[in-house]
């Protein structure tokens, strides 16, 4: 067995995944309330976000860049369907392939929250200077960046 001194070992709210629940706990009121007066779930709003910035994409790259398994993903974009705010369109070419894209009434939807999405965005960026959030973005990164590949 290991002997791990005790006191290397960070406190509980020190530890990274404390911060960073604590900093989205932190940001996320505002998001979590626009998201409720748009009848909207976190992970609905995830899809459309990326929908709003790349249109017509595969349900396989929508669950990459949502973060969201494809199964869970399939419950959602049904309800999204019903909402009439995207639709689904399977490829005559593999029709295992199905992409994404939204409606007249998703993109409606883009272009009324779009003002309070910058003006959150807006708010959180005046919290810190430009290079400390360019620096939080590299360091953000290098977490999310694939075992092996070091700077």
């Amino acid at each position: 067995m290991n002997y791990v001194d005790i006191n290397e070992v960070p406190s509980f709210g020190k530890t990274l995944p404390m911060q960073l629940y604590r900093t989205l706990d932190a940001i996320m009121p505002e998001y979590r309330n626009l998201f409720a007066k748009n009848n909207l779930t976190e992970q609905q709003w995830r899809i459309l976000r990326v929908l709003w910035a790349e249109n017509d994409i595969s349900v396989a790259s929508l669950s990459e860049k949502t973060l969201l398994p494809a199964p869970s993903l399939v419950g959602i974009l049904d309800r999204l369907v019903k909402k009439d705010l995207i639709n689904r369109t399977r490829s005559n070419k593999d029709r295992r392939q199905v992409k994404v894209s939204l409606t007249k009434e998703g993109q409606k939807l883009q272009e009324l929250v779009a003002p309070s999405v910058l003006a959150i965005h807006k708010k959180l960026r005046s919290k810190v200077s430009v290079s400390e959030w360019q620096k939080m973005e590299i360091i953000l990164a290098k977490f999310t960046r694939s075992e092996g590949k070091k700077d």
